[in-house]
């Protein structure tokens, strides 16, 4: 409903409801109201934001923490946003007379799409109140009513109970009930109960840290120490191109997030960014689950992240979401715990430390969790990171304190070249853009000043131009604010350095500028003042440009259908010494095999330009110059909008992407002109540490027989990584829904029916000794790495289809690589694959057997 319904039900003369042409969006987090209203009948007005409205519901009964009762919610019209502040009197002859109390309001999140999840009929939701909190459901009924009628009901949390709204009511509340007696219908039975009605609490999500803290209090170096509410400085870390060597290390993923340090004092939670400022009501979900730990005093480290649909850490969902622009689930991954229960433990190695921590967070809330390490093995670490396309990772002595500052003792190490820069200006804006054209950067000169280092115009959304063009491109003078303007573009507006930019970008050119510079992200949690303490060495310049016979050497090579093949002999993948050229006549060798796993399939590839040492680029669209001989479809996505993707439609349209750098092709499970219909259901199992390959071997086999008791004929893959893939084709095809209800009711059955072999979730912490059944790659756009496709990592291993019966004979994963493929494509006579688009089979008879909701 628009807002134009809710306006047509009110005269503004008369009531003080604020009219919908005065709401604004704040660009905080959504929020959630729920109103007591003594209209004509007594109920609770239930809100939730949704872009730049209200969804409301009245709830005549109001919400119970009970997961048993199902309380009915009608859905009314939308409500302007400014609606969520109001409280007060409705003229008793006005729409919805009756007196208003505000009795709850906070933020609230969804790992799913919201305006999806509300077409579809039933929203999954949580609650970040003061009297409401923890996971409910919104479930759409199927009664044919006058208005829309819902279900309100609590999720089997941790919050769980038989606590209803009227027990959380305070005393303005029971005296406005009692007021309303008589005239509202329902309030004189209600008010009738109050007075003998026993008082309660907002449940409590408990937890008792009793463990953790006797670990504490007996660890080494532990000293009493006094709690504090107020912030403590952080230990920072310095960068490195590569891991620290030896079992004196571990090693940590490197969460793409902000920094956020937790104090509790006297069990109030205080929560800070790096450099101070208070974090405490920006995030309430996690200062929620921070109060659950149930501590007195501690001091907690750790990264704040968004989690996206799949459970992956997402920072472009983090900075959405903390905007206002999306509704991402947040997660605190906690590191260290430099105090705890009056033990400063500041001088406890930081092993003891993290065994401390790892006891404290034992059943912890969902937005809690532990940032899990390996000791030792820092280089194959950090490829496994580098494969997953994580940030990198951060490696610390393993008996180092916890001390304020940057030191020696925690190393990060970056798979992205990026960093931080100082804005110093702006160009004027260019053809149909408005605002400003590109922001102009700088980093700290030696002598106290500022050096220019280049300029970023890419990589910004919409919300970020508008906003900026606002608050940091504006006004501006002609006099340089940085040592060397002479770099600069000409007609700039420089300004004085307020605001840092994160950047990527691949390397420093010859004029000592930034190279393909994108916009990672603005850090408000920094100031150009935080630059001056450097992680990083000053980035190190280009080589100049190959000249007389060494640039002869670079000459374009011919390839067959019209590609040609520019610098073959770069090398790709240096510790095996396979070029460019290598690449090229490896998908030559196995085009005929290679080709039908992504023909005319909507395919994302990832590039490795400079090889696989060098930064990748995941690419997915085609890019504004188009491509000669790849085809493109227009694809509507999950924000609504339409994007072109790419697709190979020829043996040409390979080659044109290996040209393009292109190592690794990752397919959809659909066709482009069917893209809604899915074909392919892939279960990807993914070996956790100290899983051996046997395990691996012996679950692949089970999910073949699970799914055959099932009636579902699978074909087997090796994934080129740790893995393999278990492949069910599906014909006729089945929608999107379907296909991920159905692999996801499947994952989760088979985990909780070896709970010790299997997990079904992708948090890492829990997917130790055990196998991730990633079924996250059966969704709309999702993908899965093709068959026979290179990957982009050291053995330039491939992918490659199996027959059932030689899977005893496979030793891992990425046994199969650029070389070994192609002869074992020559000693075939079959293809193991054969027939696989031939099989009949369906998900139809499949949902029921697995218990679909």
């Amino acid at each position: 409903m628009s807002l134009r319904e809710y306006d047509r039900k009110r005269r503004f003369d008369s009531t003080p409801e604020p009219r919908s042409e005065d709401s604004a969006v704040d660009g905080g987090r959504p929020i959630f109201v729920v109103q007591l209203h003594h209209a004509s009948r007594r109920h609770y007005d239930f809100r939730l934001q949704v872009g730049d409205t209200l969804k409301s519901w009245a709830c005549p009964k109001g919400p119970s923490y009970d997961p048993n009762v199902k309380r009915l919610a009608v859905e009314v019209e939308d409500h302007p946003i400014s609606y969520a502040k109001f409280q007060g009197d409705i003229p008793a002859d006005a729409y919805g007379g009756g007196h208003v109390d505000t009795f709850d309001s906070g933020v609230w999140s969804t790992p799913y799409d919201p305006e999806a999840q509300l077409e579809k009929g039933h929203l999954r939701f949580e609650l970040f109140g003061t009297r409401l909190k923890g996971s409910w459901h919104l479930v759409r009924s199927g009664k044919a009513a006058r208005q829309p009628q819902w279900f309100l009901m609590h999720d089997k949390d941790a919050y769980a109970s038989d606590v209803e709204a009227d027990d959380l009511l305070d005393a303005r509340m029971i005296a406005s009930t009692k007021a309303a007696a008589g005239r509202s219908g329902g309030a004189k039975e209600v008010a009738a109960t109050l007075d003998k009605r026993k008082r309660k609490k907002v449940p409590v999500a408990g937890h008792r840290a009793t463990r953790a803290a006797e670990l504490a209090a007996a660890a080494e170096g532990a000293r009493k120490g006094r709690p504090s509410a107020e912030f403590f400085k952080p230990e920072l870390a310095r960068l490195r191109e590569n891991p620290p060597a030896g079992e004196q290390w571990l090693h940590e993923v490197k969460w793409d997030g902000y920094r956020i340090l937790a104090t509790v004092f006297k069990g109030n939670v205080e929560l800070w960014s790096r450099n101070a400022l208070s974090w405490t009501d920006k995030i309430p979900d996690i200062r929620q689950a921070v109060e659950s730990l149930g501590l007195d005093s501690a001091r907690l480290d750790g990264e704040l992240i968004a989690l996206d649909a799949q459970g992956q850490s997402d920072f472009n969902a983090l900075q959405k979401t903390l905007s206002g622009e999306a509704n991402a689930p947040l997660a605190y991954m906690l590191f260290d715990v430099p105090y705890l229960e009056g033990r400063d433990l500041s001088a406890t190695p930081l092993h003891a430390r993290k065994a401390i921590l790892q006891a404290l967070l034992e059943d912890a809330p969902a937005h809690l969790s532990y940032s899990s390490h390996v000791v030792g093995n820092g280089a194959q670490v950090f490829a496994m990171a580098s494969a997953q396309k994580l940030e990198g990772i951060l490696s610390k002595r393993v008996d180092s304190g916890y001390r304020a500052g940057r030191g020696d003792d925690w190393l990060k190490i970056k798979r992205v070249e990026s960093d931080e820069f100082a804005v110093v200006g702006y160009t004027a804006p260019k053809g149909g853009r408005h605002g400003f054209g590109a922001l102009l950067l700088a980093r700290p000169a030696s002598d106290g000043g500022w050096h220019f280092i280049g300029q970023v115009g890419s990589g910004f959304s919409h919300a970020q131009l508008r906003d900026l063009s606002r608050t940091l491109a504006t006004g501006g003078s002609s006099k340089p604010s940085v040592r060397n303007p002479q770099d600069a573009p000409r007609a700039v507006k420089w300004i004085e350095p307020t605001a840092v930019a994160e950047v990527n970008y691949r390397g420093i050119g010859n004029q000592g500028l930034l190279r393909q510079p994108s916009l990672k992200a603005m850090r408000p949690d920094k100031t150009p003042a935080d630059l001056r303490d450097s992680d990083r060495a000053a980035p190190t310049p280009a080589p100049a440009p190959a000249k007389g016979r060494a640039a002869r050497r670079k000459a374009s090579a011919p390839e067959p259908g019209g590609v040609t093949l520019t610098h073959p002999e770069r090398v790709v993948y240096p510790a095996e010494g396979y070029t460019k050229q290598d690449v090229a006549d490896y998908y030559r060798a196995v085009m005929d095999w290679f080709l039908p796993g992504v023909l005319n399939r909507p395919t994302s590839v990832i590039r490795f330009p400079d090889g696989i040492d060098k930064p990748s680029f995941f690419q997915k669209h085609i890019p504004s110059g188009g491509l000669k001989h790849v085809g493109s479809v227009k694809l509507k996505e999950e924000t609504g909008a339409a994007a072109v993707y790419l697709y190979p439609e020829s043996a040409e349209s390979v080659m044109e992407l290996v040209q393009y750098g292109t190592l690794e092709f990752h397919p959809w499970g659909a066709k482009v002109d069917t893209p809604d219909l899915a074909d392919r259901v892939v279960f990807d199992l993914d070996p956790g540490p100290d899983v051996g390959w046997e395990r691996v071997v012996a679950a692949a086999r089970l999910v073949r027989k699970l799914l055959a008791d099932l009636g579902l004929q699978s074909f087997l893959r090796t994934t080129g990584g740790k893995g393999l893939h278990v492949v069910v084709p599906l014909n006729p095809p089945s929608d999107w829904a379907t296909v991920k209800q159905f692999a996801q009711g499947f994952a989760s059955a088979l985990a909780g029916t070896h709970p010790l072999e299997f997990v079904a979730v992708s948090t890492k912490s829990v997917r130790n000794r055990k196998i991730f059944v990633d079924y996250l790659r059966n969704g709309r756009g999702a993908t899965a790495v093709a068959s026979y496709s290179l990957r982009g990592r050291p053995g330039a291993p491939v992918a490659v289809p199996l027959r059932w019966d030689e899977l005893g004979r496979i030793s891992s994963g990425a046994q199969f690589d650029i070389r070994s493929a192609p002869a074992r494509l020559k000693r075939l006579r079959n293809d193991p694959w054969a027939g696989i688009d031939e099989v009949g089979q369906s998900l139809e008879n499949v949902i029921g057997k697995l218990g679909g909701d």
